[in-house]
């Protein structure tokens, strides 16, 4: 991760978001979403900031429930290809591990496509263990 730091998205820094190299996000990410995201209690953005440039992004949401701990569930997480594997990733996991843990988690999950065997070899070696689920989407409209 040399010459990479790690920022959590504020107010200040949102109005301010540098530019994206490709593959971070899914989309480039808009001001307006910025802005929102970064007001949004329990919510945090981090990014990875190289030579001015966000290589790096992981989203976080703290999950509160009524009858256990709050659980830290990572929502997404890119690296720009020529960023991988130089720690960047790791870098974005420990700054949010280490916020969940102050907003009181105690765990961690997050869910990654079937067939992504680069993600699931990183979340295997953070000590992470899979675990078999069944997951629905549908439409709000």
């Amino acid at each position: 991760m040399i010459g990479t730091s790690i920022e959590r998205l504020t107010p200040e820094f949102a109005a301010a978001f540098p530019p994206v190299a490709e593959d971070v996000f899914d989309a480039i990410p808009t001001a307006p979403h910025l802005e929102k995201l970064a007001l949004m209690p329990g919510h945090a953005l981090f990014v990875a900031v190289g030579g001015g440039v966000v290589v790096g992004q992981l989203l976080a949401v703290i999950q509160f429930q009524a009858d256990r701990p709050p659980q830290l569930y990572i929502d997404n997480l890119g690296v720009a290809p020529p960023f991988k594997r130089q720690g960047v990733a790791r870098g974005l996991f420990e700054a949010a591990m280490a916020w969940g843990r102050d907003g009181g988690c105690e765990q961690v999950w997050l869910a990654t496509d079937v067939g992504n065997a680069e993600a699931r070899g990183f979340y295997a070696s953070l000590g992470f263990t899979r675990e078999a689920a069944d997951v629905y989407s549908g439409s709000l409209s």
